[in-house]
């Protein structure tokens, strides 16, 4: 009895956000302009897009620094960009229950960090992050990448184009939700964490490995930083570029496509 009621809840609940947080027509047709990737989805997608974007603006805090200004259409593209990994996700938004800010800086955010060497030498610099997700939040985001992430690189297979610094983080997230950065998300079977870890170590290891010897590649180098920044780049390339992840890691394609339940290909101009 108390699960049927608690399901009636949810659903009343649902209903109430998608009506007071409806998006309006022309701000929806103007993120859809503006980040292209977002619209070759099928209809059914599209409506289901927009219906979990209000419904992520509802548990979602959004602030900014360093003078820039907020506005709905900042939000609302953030908002459905970070909606497309978790679209066909059993839980869906729940995926990102574990953080409520998100933080727009107008550009890239530098800050002094510590680390240790091979020798357990403490090094200290800056580093310059176009965004950043941490346990517990809240997430930051440069503008001005948000907004490069609007190119439409679907139709190439140019590293440059498979950039969406929104898709980025929240797979961050998305990998933090069992307790570990490792770049592996919480998978329910033995048999899809080692198919996991073997593909994406593969893929890893050959990618890092044309890095280190100075070899031009198609996915971003900062995917060789570690296997907890290798599937972030690659989710990115997979929603963003999907042809050109399928055509220099098939294997990781296909891995992505079962996760994640869509193949973004399928779509694409």
């Amino acid at each position: 009895m108390f699960g049927r009621w608690g399901q009636a809840w949810r659903d009343w609940r649902r209903r109430r956000v998608l009506e007071a947080r409806a998006i309006p027509d022309e701000l929806w047709l103007e993120t859809l302009r503006g980040w292209p990737f977002l619209r070759h989805r099928p209809l059914e997608d599209l409506l289901r897009l927009r219906e979990m974007t209000s419904l992520l603006l509802d548990r979602k805090e959004f602030s900014t620094a360093g003078g820039l200004v907020l506005d709905d259409a900042m939000a609302v593209a953030v908002a459905a960009q970070a909606c497309v990994p978790v679209l066909h996700l059993p839980g869906e938004l729940d995926w990102y229950d574990g953080f409520v800010g998100i933080v727009l800086h107008p550009s890239e955010v530098v800050v002094p960090r510590q680390w240790h060497d091979e020798d357990g030498v403490v090094h200290s610099g800056d580093e310059v992050l176009a965004g950043e997700a941490i346990e517990g939040g809240p997430l930051m985001l440069s503008w001005q990448d948000v907004r490069l992430g609007g190119r439409d690189g679907q139709l190439e297979a140019d590293q440059d184009l498979a950039y969406n610094v929104v898709i980025h983080e929240f797979v961050h997230v998305i990998d933090m939700r069992d307790g570990q950065v490792d770049g592996m998300p919480a998978l329910p079977t033995r048999v899809q964490r080692e198919r996991w870890q073997t593909v994406m170590g593969e893929a890893f290891a050959r990618h890092a490995a044309e890095v280190d010897a100075d070899r031009p590649t198609w996915l971003d180098p900062y995917a060789a930083q570690g296997p907890e920044e290798f599937f972030p780049v690659a989710a990115e390339a997979f929603f963003v570029a999907p042809h050109g992840l399928a055509l220099e890691f098939p294997e990781v394609y296909a891995l992505m496509r079962d996760f994640f339940h869509q193949d973004p290909r399928l779509h694409a101009r």
